[in-house]
């Protein structure tokens, strides 16, 4: 945090932040061109995985942009598979900015950048006092749609432009002081032997079903 830096793993995840010129240095068992060259035992020492990559990033966290388009709101989300999982989503289904709250797990934990799958660099993310953050998106016109397991109206007749869709809590759901803010509510419909979906599977397909024409 205090040096603005994050770590990845892998290829994959390098690629993604090299698209965005995030990355500060590389670490390579095996590419002249990275930085630092290491032996396979060094890279064991370094590499949090149980099998070790074969290049490791030092990227720069990205900076906060704007506000833009339909926004994602997470209320003290704790398990970061699913926050990688959401971000991942957002990406896919076109909401431009995730808004995590103060008390949401770290989105540079590693895995939640693992389930990012590289999306964490194709998205704006802010960390807020979600009380304030949502009334600054009020007063940009934006609609807050609350989630809940059985209230509210179903999510294909919410508004499908300038929303922001709050999730909440895995166990609890949203706080209540969250949840008075909100301007509606919206569910999805489910088979009454399934209680409730996960977080990460019912942000994905709330973000669908506003995204879908």
């Amino acid at each position: 945090d205090q040096e603005k830096v994050f770590i990845v793993e892998g290829d994959h995840l390098l690629k993604e932040a090299q698209k965005q010129n995030l990355v500060q240095e590389v670490i390579s068992l095996d590419d002249a061109k990275a930085d630092y060259l290491v032996t396979k035992e060094i890279m064991q020492k370094i590499s949090r995985q149980k099998s070790i990559s074969s290049c490791i990033g030092i990227c720069r966290m990205k900076k906060e942009e704007e506000i833009t388009g339909n926004v994602l709101i997470l209320d003290c989300l704790q398990d970061p598979a699913n926050l990688g999982s959401l971000i991942r989503s957002a990406v896919a289904f076109n909401f431009s900015t995730l808004i995590l709250s103060l008390d949401t797990v770290d989105q540079y934990n590693e895995k939640a950048i693992r389930a990012s799958e590289g999306m964490i660099f194709n998205v704006n993310i802010l960390r807020r006092d979600l009380k304030e953050a949502i009334s600054l998106l009020k007063e940009k016109g934006y609609t807050i749609v609350g989630t809940d397991v059985k209230s509210g109206q179903e999510i294909g007749d919410v508004p499908k432009e300038k929303i922001a869709l709050v999730i909440g809590n895995e166990g609890q759901g949203m706080h209540p002081e969250i949840k008075a803010l909100c301007d509606e509510m919206t569910h999805i419909p489910l088979n009454e032997n399934c209680e409730s979906l996960n977080a990460g599977v019912a942000g994905a397909i709330l973000m669908y079903e506003v995204n879908h024409e």
